[in-house]
């Protein structure tokens, strides 16, 4: 029997690749309208939408999921399951209990519940996360657990390098899903730990915290969204990569210029820009852009 994938981002794009390559290939994909994105506001596909078609299986947009012309679209596929990965919508009853469904998530749940798994396992410097396959349900990825599998977080890894990783290993596991249909198991909710959406105040590196933490947020947002630092003036420069250094002088809050890279003093030692983005300019250098200060 087909399957039916719901689903939106760039992370849920490859799983669905995946997906497509085996037995369960979706007979469906649904996932959201079409909207403006960047400066020009012209509209745009979700990732989604475009591998659907690339992959040539039938596409849905609806405005809601959840109205009961998206629901007899998805019925009438008879699926197997209805497996969803980073969707981004709230999917309801009666959806919930027409069809079987599989959720992709990419964290070790009950931990890093919610919006930003990923980055926010980098931000608490974490060791490991993982991927769970789990039965949705009406709370926020507190369904039961059918499948996990760890991934360890490596000291360099940026989002950029362990989202590759997770997407590979989430597809794997759904697809063991589907082939095993495996027993799930009630999570333990003491434990259960939130990874709350990422708003502007996060990309922002505040200098009252450890220079090690503020590394971590850098690599959490690189590449995809980019943590930022206020500078004197209230100029935003974009920071994409960054490393901490333990005692070293510059005083909290300043920002040293006058090293080979920009120097960032924090509660706990320093934080050296690497890798820069001027407003309304090209990703640089922190060499470079002391250059450009000073020419």
């Amino acid at each position: 029997m087909p399957t039916v994938f719901l689903g939106t981002s760039e992370f849920a794009a490859a799983v669905l690749r995946r997906l497509a390559d085996s037995q369960h290939r979706p007979a469906l994909v649904v996932t959201r309208p079409d909207r403006a994105r960047g400066r020009g506001r012209r509209l745009a596909s979700p990732p989604v939408a475009d591998t659907a078609r690339e992959l040539g299986i039938e596409l849905d947009q609806p405005a809601s999921v959840n109205d009961e012309s998206a629901r007899a679209r998805i019925s009438a596929v008879r699926p197997e399951a209805v497996c969803v990965c980073a969707f981004g919508a709230l999917i309801k009853e009666p959806l919930l209990s027409e069809h079987q469904l599989l959720n992709v998530h990419p964290s070790l749940l009950p931990r890093w519940r919610g919006a930003a798994p990923i980055e926010r396992a980098i931000i608490a410097g974490d060791p490991h996360t993982g991927v769970s396959i789990m039965r949705l349900t009406a709370g926020l990825d507190s369904g039961p657990v059918c499948l996990q599998a760890p991934e360890a977080i490596d000291p360099q890894d940026t989002y950029g390098t362990l989202a590759p990783r997770l997407q590979e290993l989430g597809g794997e596991l759904l697809i063991r899903a589907l082939d095993e249909n495996p027993q799930c198991a009630e999570q333990d909710e003491s434990l259960a730990t939130y990874a709350e959406k990422l708003t502007a105040g996060d990309r922002l590196l505040d200098p009252r915290r450890p220079a090690a933490e503020l590394e971590r947020v850098v690599r959490a947002l690189s590449p995809h969204i980019g943590a930022q630092l206020l500078l004197p003036g209230g100029a935003l420069l974009g920071v994409r990569e960054a490393r901490a250094i333990a005692g070293a002088d510059t005083d909290q809050g300043v920002v040293s210029f006058t090293g080979p890279r920009p120097v960032l003093g924090c509660a706990e030692g320093a934080l050296e820009l690497v890798v820069v983005q001027p407003p309304g300019k090209r990703t640089m250098s922190g060499e470079a852009y002391l250059r450009g200060r000073r020419e």
